[in-house]
């Protein structure tokens, strides 16, 4: 167990009014019984109790000392998401709306018209984004939730663990580095690392074990010689030497190409000391003593990094030759660097909701300006890591104001986060005063001015290809968007006929009054053309435009012939109507799912994810609260007899009706020996059998094989059971089966 992980709600409780003696006790006291109540008798791959995550969860914001609803809504974070009988509005009745909002702002998205897992992970990371941009809190109730999965990431399969591991590496040790939570960033990289490169992992701990004594006394030494001489200056500090994590030394390997051998800097001292003229008059001392390293002295107390994260850095030689870097700042930076902007949060409990923490998160409203006409999730996804995570450079205007980039940012990029008129009117550029190409990437301490022309045409699509911001890519599209919108319409308009035409749908369905509205909140644009025109300048596609709508239209046929059945129905009850003396029998009456339920009418049914059962299979029905009944598969691990025992008045006999829904989603997996061509012979199989395919993901071994998961749509176990013996006989698969639990 960590240290910021508590073992229950009297040590949750006491960490919290540590720091905040007037916290709403009863709010987080309220939320752990609930969720302890709601999680009851869940477990966790690991075989714990599944209540020890959000416990976990909650423990490691109040470390954050974050306060009473961000700590509630971290207890109650996964209750909508894996309890049946808790939605938002439960939640918000009972814990009010702001808890509710937080817990909705890391709740994944559970659309079942997603295309593919990519598509829905992207759409719930950019779910949580912008719900962090209303509030910052949702982020790092995520962050926590991830680093104590991370933490537990042993008890997932191994394919889960890499995808999971670099997942957490491209996006939330990033983020954790943009809002300056140091603490999270650096134990979330050192995890991933251990999963996705095992061996290397390993070996760099027994190196740098291998050094540690040696390190400790270089540590000892300089900070007895430094202490020294700034008791002799009356200056009141602090020092400490840690090693660097071990991802910082993995990556200066990886990005130098050195061996860890030749990687010196293994240690860092820091020195917290008052105020800002001491931190310059260490810096003085330090150089004084030691001799400073070409180019490896940053001032970040002048020039703040965009994360709020202020301090001194220099490298420096010791007495034995050995390099160390030294990191000088105020007792108030340091504060800031280990916590961030969890560290800020706490002045918005008063009044102080200071426009200078707004200011300073300005990256955070860059999302706002762009990401609505980005509607394709992965491209929004892609953008996040190129513009927001990436390193940042730092460079300034002909007057010299600092505009920081990320890493690989071009002058158009320049020119865009300047205005847009001056991206759009941009004939060429200058670097330190030459002319350069306006692909030429820039670098820290570059100065930058861009010659514009009143008469431009505007920007050229192959700037598409230059810039690397999300922001100047946006701005382009803009233009476009404005000034062709006439050519994007029509551009538009016909990929999207001629993907219905593939796809075998009808325009005429499509444009129907009733249900357009129903189209044009699924792809989230206000009206008809203006879908077209973002098919047109690039902003959606085709393809996903109708993937969005199959599910609906689906839905909308089978609830026609649902009213024409229950109006014939109800007509025969008229004309035959029964004798005022019969006794009424409970009914077993068929759902819109093709659900025969017994005793109950006119309920919701909907179909378990966890083992998605199709006609054909042996089923029994669970009772949700507020949701109708969930069929479950009888083989699934949360339908077996254990299950039914603990709760016996909640399941309920359930079997299929003769009028079953068009198709159904499912899931197969094959376990293949992997080889040349296998998904293109898979693909075959799926064509022959006409088999829509949902979603697909294959991930290859290290011993030859592949794990292929195919997501699927079919209309009964007849054809899923064509399928799978379709696949079987393909030349390399070993293994077919439906994936349970």
């Amino acid at each position: 167990m960590t240290q910021d992980e508590c073992k229950n709600l009297d040590e949750l409780i006491a960490t919290l009014v540590k720091y905040h003696p007037e916290a709403n006790v009863e709010l987080v006291e309220k939320a752990y019984h609930f969720a302890e109540k709601a999680h009851a008798g869940q477990l966790r791959k690991s075989g714990e109790p599944y209540f020890v995550h959000p416990l976990t969860v909650a423990g490691i914001l109040a470390k954050l000392m974050l306060d009473a609803p961000t700590i509630a809504a971290g207890l109650l974070h996964d209750t909508v998401e894996d309890c049946d009988d808790v939605t938002i509005e439960v939640i918000e009745q009972e814990f009010g709306q702001e808890v509710a909002l937080l817990v909705d702002g890391v709740t994944k998205l559970k659309r079942l018209d997603f295309t593919s897992r990519v598509e829905q992970q992207a759409e719930s990371i950019r779910k949580m984004i912008l719900a962090m941009s209303k509030d910052i809190r949702v982020v790092l109730i995520k962050l926590a939730d991830r680093t104590h999965n991370m933490r537990t990431l042993k008890s997932q399969p191994p394919e889960s663990q890499k995808r999971i591991a670099q997942e957490t590496l491209d996006i939330y040790a990033p983020l954790a580095h943009r809002l300056g939570v140091y603490k999270i960033k650096q134990e979330l990289e050192d995890l991933c690392l251990r999963y996705l490169d095992p061996e290397g992992y390993q070996n760099l701990i027994v190196k740098v074990g291998m050094k540690r004594a040696e390190r400790e006394e270089n540590i000892r030494t300089v900070i007895d010689t430094l202490s020294d001489k700034l008791k002799e200056m009356n200056i009141h500090y602090e020092i400490d030497g840690r090693p660097k994590h071990f991802y910082s030394i993995y990556r200066k390997m990886v990005l130098q190409h050195k061996p860890f051998e030749q990687i010196f800097d293994l240690i860092a001292i820091r020195v917290l000391v008052d105020t800002v003229p001491d931190c310059y008059a260490v810096l003085g001392v330090v150089h004084t003593l030691w001799k400073q390293v070409p180019n490896r002295f940053k001032d970040y107390i002048s020039m703040p990094k965009p994360n709020m994260y202020q301090s001194l850095h220099t490298t420096v030689v010791g007495e034995n030759g050995m390099p160390f870097e030294v990191q000088i700042r105020t007792y108030e930076m340091h504060r800031i660097a280990e916590y961030g902007i969890a560290a800020h949060w706490r002045y918005k409990e008063g009044k102080q909701v200071a426009d200078s923490l707004d200011n300073k998160l300005y990256w955070l409203r860059q999302i706002l300006d762009w990401q609505n006409d980005t509607r394709d999730s992965e491209e929004f996804i892609k953008s996040l890591k190129v513009d927001l995570f990436s390193d940042e450079i730092f460079v300034f205007t002909p007057k010299g104001e600092i505009i920081d980039l990320p890493k690989g940012a071009t002058p158009l990029d320049f020119a865009y986060r300047i205005h847009s008129a001056v991206g759009n009117k941009c004939v060429g550029a200058k670097v330190n005063g030459r002319i350069v190409t306006l692909d030429t990437p820039l670098n820290t301490g570059d100065f930058v001015e861009i010659i514009t022309q009143q008469n431009s045409k505007g920007p050229s699509r192959d700037w598409l290809k230059i810039v690397k911001t999300a922001q100047a890519k946006a701005k382009i599209r803009q233009f476009y968007k404005k000034e062709l919108k006439d050519e994007n319409i029509a551009n538009g308009r016909s990929a999207f006929d001629a993907e219905l035409r593939h796809c075998g749908i009808a325009m005429k369905d499509v444009l129907d009054p009733e249900f357009l509205p129903v189209l044009l909140k699924k792809v989230a644009y206000p009206t008809l053309d203006d879908l077209y025109a973002a098919i047109g300048y690039g902003g959606f596609t085709a393809q996903k435009a109708v993937s969005r709508i199959q599910g609906e239209l689906q839905r909308r046929q089978q609830q026609r012939q649902q009213e024409q059945m229950l109006a014939e129905a109800v007509t025969e009850s008229k004309e035959d109507p029964k004798p005022a003396d019969t006794p009424k029998q409970p009914k077993a009456v068929k759902s819109e799912q093709g659900i025969i339920v017994e005793g109950l009418d006119n309920c919701l049914v909907k179909f378990s994810k966890c083992c998605t059962p199709v006609p054909g299979d042996d089923i029994v029905g669970f009772i949700t609260r507020g949701y109708g009944v969930s069929v479950h598969r009888a083989d699934c691990p949360n339908a077996s007899e254990e299950k039914r025992k603990e709760q016996p008045d909640r399941w309920i006999h359930v079997s299929w009706g003769t009028d079953t829904n068009d198709s159904y989603p499912t899931t197969i997996e094959a376990v293949c020996k992997d080889r040349l061509n296998l998904l293109l012979d898979i693909s075959a199989a799926l064509s022959t059998t006409k088999t829509f395919v949902l979603g697909l993901n294959s991930r290859s071994t290290e011993d030859g094989f592949a794990i292929i998961r195919i997501e699927i749509q079919i209309k009964d176990g007849a054809q899923l059971s064509t399928l799978m013996n379709k696949l079987h006989q393909i030349s390399g698969v070993l293994q077919v089966n439906r994936p349970v639990g």
